[in-house]
């Protein structure tokens, strides 16, 4: 099983790593982070399939997985 991490006060809502998801299981929240921005969250962590693409997109290092 594939644990993600996300540490939603780094993210600035870019939504690069929505796009580039296989899986289609990143969405920006309806909350907001310290800066108001709306943080990626994910939907359903059990279809993650750990590409890790999310990750190496990213600009500003927000989301971690772990096996």
């Amino acid at each position: 099983m594939i644990k993600i991490v996300i540490h939603s006060e780094r993210c600035k809502s870019c939504g690069l790593c929505i796009e580039e998801c296989p899986q289609k299981i990143l969405k920006l929240s309806n909350s907001f982070n310290k800066m108001g921005y709306h943080f990626v969250e994910t939907t359903d962590e059990e279809k993650c399939i750990g590409c890790k693409r999310c990750v190496t997109i990213c600009p500003d290092v927000v989301i971690e997985l772990y096996k």
